[in-house]
């Protein structure tokens, strides 16, 4: 789960991270007491979404009077933001945070995130705050610095001055970066996040550090030991698609391409994904209906699939275990009927009772073409659209 910005700033404020002044706004008329209560020569705009790149989008403006701030407030709220990561998608704004505009003397970049190789969290930092940090680690590796924190030792304060004096830090700095570094570890391990990003973190002419912006994902498996985190999700930005199918317990995510997928099993879905670009196709979605799967699941699958208009063709790929194939079979004809599904449906089924399942689906009546083996059902998939 995803946090936008004022609400992983709420968090960083109780954890002792120093932030900027702000207040975060639903109306226009708001904006006359946002701005008379952050003592400030000048305020920043920023859109509440879940995506970076705000910036470049127009979703983060300077304002030097009144009239500019209600402007900038007015042409947010309500609209929509597409961004570099949005692929394509606009984000609907509820919300603005308005904040003071700061000297900045310096931008670096501080995150932390679950390294699953060595089992601990590694804390990054870099002088180069404000870039995208995935460009900095193709582009200059050497200038992302780490630490590893010890799950049972937590991070020690010599792992903090070793980022700090990588980052060129001195003085009360140091200690300022320590106690910053201290709060992110607390934070991270006591409610289970996956992701932490500041960037930038600033150095003001004064020599302070505040945390500028501020990005935190959650483990989801995790929410249910966090229910007032829970309460901060934010269902407007996600995926309409991706949002339906956590209802029916099904693993969604949309994709770019034309060919709808049905699978059980993480690993099948990435294989049948991978074999379809193999073949020169492009897979609309990753859909894993789990091991359980019923006819109401299936059913519900194909919804979810025929709601994305880019989909040209529907590969199913099942392997019965848990369930027998014919089953699956009874299943897929039933969503099939009941969808009334007019373009072309593959079906590759392997595993208990599948010669009965594929036979099923040979003598339904129905347009699914059946095949043995799952490179000639990729095969056909991508001829199908092509």
């Amino acid at each position: 789960m995803n946090l936008h910005e004022y609400q992983s700033k709420q968090l960083f404020e109780r954890a002792g991270i120093p932030i900027p002044v702000g207040i975060t706004i639903e109306q226009t008329s708001e904006v006359t007491y946002a701005a008379s209560e952050i003592d400030s020569n000048g305020w920043v705009a920023k859109a509440q979404v879940h995506a970076g790149g705000r910036g470049k989008a127009g979703g983060v403006k300077i304002a030097k009077d009144g009239e500019d701030l209600a402007a900038a407030v007015e042409g947010m709220l309500g609209g929509t933001l597409t961004t570099h990561q949005t692929h394509g998608r606009g984000l609907p704004i509820h919300k603005v945070l308005i904040e003071q505009t700061l000297d900045i003397q310096r931008e670096l970049y501080l995150g932390a995130l679950v390294d699953r190789d060595q089992e601990q969290i590694v804390y990054m930092a870099s002088a180069a705050g404000g870039m995208d940090i995935e460009q900095v680690a193709a582009e200059s590796p050497e200038k992302i610095l780490t630490v590893h924190a010890h799950p049972a030792a937590g991070l020690q304060p010599y792992q903090c001055r070793q980022l700090a004096f990588g980052l060129g830090l001195e003085g009360k700095q140091i200690g300022m970066l320590t106690n910053i570094l201290k709060g992110l570890h607390a934070l991270f391990t006591h409610n289970d996040f996956s992701l932490v990003e500041i960037n930038p973190l600033i150095v003001t002419g004064s020599g302070k550090l505040l945390a500028l912006d501020a990005k935190i994902n959650i483990d989801d498996n995790a929410l249910y030991r966090h229910p007032k985190l829970q309460e901060m999700h934010d269902p407007s930005q996600e995926d309409a698609a991706e949002l339906e199918a956590s209802q029916h317990d099904l693993n969604y995510i949309t994709l770019d391409g034309n060919i709808g997928c049905m699978v059980n099993g993480a690993g099948l879905a990435m294989a049948t994904m991978d074999l379809i670009k193999l073949h020169g196709g492009d897979p609309a979605n990753f859909l894993d209906v789990g091991g359980g799967t019923t006819a109401e699941r299936v059913a519900a699958a194909f919804k979810l699939i025929l709601s994305d208009s880019k989909v040209k063709a529907i590969l199913v790929n099942i392997f019965g275990g848990i369930v027998r194939c014919d089953l699956i079979a009874e299943g897929i004809m039933s969503a099939v009927k009941e969808v009334g599904i007019e373009i072309p449906v593959i079906v590759r089924l392997e595993g208990t009772n599948a010669a009965e399942g594929m036979e099923m689906l040979k003598n339904s009546g129905l347009n699914i073409d059946v095949e043995d083996t799952l490179t000639s059902a990729a095969k056909k998939a991508v001829a199908s659209v092509q």
